[in-house]
């Protein structure tokens, strides 16, 4: 365990303490300081305080990084649904009710351990966890996912995130009937104030941008396409919500009583598109709706 303390000079008064400390310790990311500061590891003054705290002049910062903890990530037999692979990357459609990464309670079963199986030369930039995952998607959404192969593979998608440029298209039947045939979602999202396990719209949360555009209105629902232009935890599932129209089967931020005996929400990733790291030519994947999803349709069509 190391522990670490600062005394805030007039420079940074006024200024945001995620944002501070992720200046001020080498090699720690905002969202990791986030994260100590929701498991209360630091401290302004021998208090607790939120992400969004506003320093002052002379406050004392004190604060504790635990040791980390060692997870050993097995290969697994499990089968891959694999769209397309070269020696740079790898295409996948992923499963509703797979985890993309292990975690500590949850080191099994997971995309990543298939991967293992399957491929044992991957990006180490996101450590012996995450090898290769350039994004996510939640456990419980299906459909496309690339996975790089090599470090110089994982940088140039991961600018593509970063820049906005990479397409990615989702599929979702939401509750309720939208008027407007197309919108556009911008709410910064963040960390539910009270349930810190939720994303929710805040005002000092990252900018998050959502168009959607209807594809069918069913009785009491809407089929819509949503199209990303950022990539926040949780986006589309908040987002939707926000506007009054949660994800059918969404367990989180949907509707408590649920219709289809469903395992999850109806959210699906249709559309990957990017530039390939090393021939520059953008490619583009598609993948159909999983049948549970498809059920759900022929349900409410009839």
């Amino acid at each position: 365990m190391k522990e670490f303390s600062y005394i805030i000079d007039e420079e940074y008064h006024g200024e945001r303490i995620d944002k501070y400390l992720s200046q001020v310790m080498e090699g720690k990311s905002r969202s990791f300081i986030q994260g100590l500061i929701d498991e209360g590891k630091i401290t302004v003054n021998d208090k607790i305080v939120k992400s969004n705290h506003k320093l002052k002049k002379n406050d004392l910062i004190k604060g504790v990084i635990p040791d980390p903890v060692e997870l050993k990530v097995e290969a697994e037999d499990i089968p891959l649904d694999i769209l397309y692979e070269d020696e740079d990357v790898i295409v996948v459609n992923k499963p509703q009710g797979m985890v993309v990464h292990p975690a500590a309670g949850n080191t099994r079963g997971t995309l990543v351990n298939a991967i293992l199986n399957h491929c044992k030369d991957l990006s180490g930039i996101n450590g012996v966890i995450r090898p290769g995952i350039v994004h996510r998607i939640d456990k419980d959404t299906s459909g496309v996912l690339v996975i790089a192969k090599n470090d110089a593979s994982h940088n140039k998608l991961a600018e593509q995130l970063k820049d906005h440029s990479m397409t990615r298209v989702y599929i979702a039947l939401v509750e309720g009937v939208i008027k407007n045939d197309r919108g556009t979602v911008d709410a910064n999202l963040g960390r539910h104030p009270i349930d810190r396990k939720k994303m929710a719209v805040v005002k000092d949360g990252r900018r998050a941008v959502t168009h959607y555009k209807v594809l069918e209105r069913l009785d009491k629902y809407t089929l819509v396409e949503c199209r990303l232009e950022t990539g926040r935890t949780h986006q589309i599932r908040v987002h939707m919500a926000y506007i009054g129209h949660p994800l059918v089967g969404d367990p989180v931020y949907g509707f408590k009583k649920q219709k289809f005996n469903l395992d999850g929400q109806l959210l699906h990733a249709k559309i990957l598109g990017f530039i390939h790291p090393t021939t520059g030519k953008y490619i583009e994947f598609q993948t159909p709706l999983p049948d549970y999803f498809k059920r759900v349709l022929e349900i409410l069509r009839k």
